[in-house]
């Protein structure tokens, strides 16, 4: 089965984590700009609580691997993107029911690999 693992960071560490991914035979992911905020919610900067809410800048990287290969990728991710700080980050790990190449009409592992 394919997995998904979807990664909130902030971007420091992206082109170390991006060599050792290759390394370990990811094939391909994607990374986008996102912002947001967590438990912390962002900095507190007014003493009303509707206003004291800041969106962080953060990357959003999305990975397809097969599930064999999983628990490598969440290695990598939470050693070369956590900071040990609170709102480093956050990462997921959701089924992929089928994947598509669109070029070849190939589905499944073939799709990705």
């Amino acid at each position: 089965m394919l997995k998904k693992v979807e990664c909130f960071m902030n971007p420091s560490a992206l082109d170390e984590l991006k060599d050792d991914l290759l390394a370990v035979g990811v094939e391909g992911m994607s990374v986008l700009d996102a912002s947001g905020f967590g438990r912390q919610h962002g900095h507190m900067e007014h003493d009303d609580p509707a206003e004291s809410v800041k969106f962080l800048k953060k990357l959003k990287l999305e990975i397809v691997v097969d599930e064999e290969m999983v628990d490598q990728v969440v290695a990598i991710l939470r050693k070369l993107a956590s900071d040990k700080t609170i709102g480093a980050g956050k990462i997921f790990v959701i089924p992929v029911e089928d994947a598509v190449r669109i070029s070849t009409a190939e589905s499944g592992k073939r799709a990705i690999y």
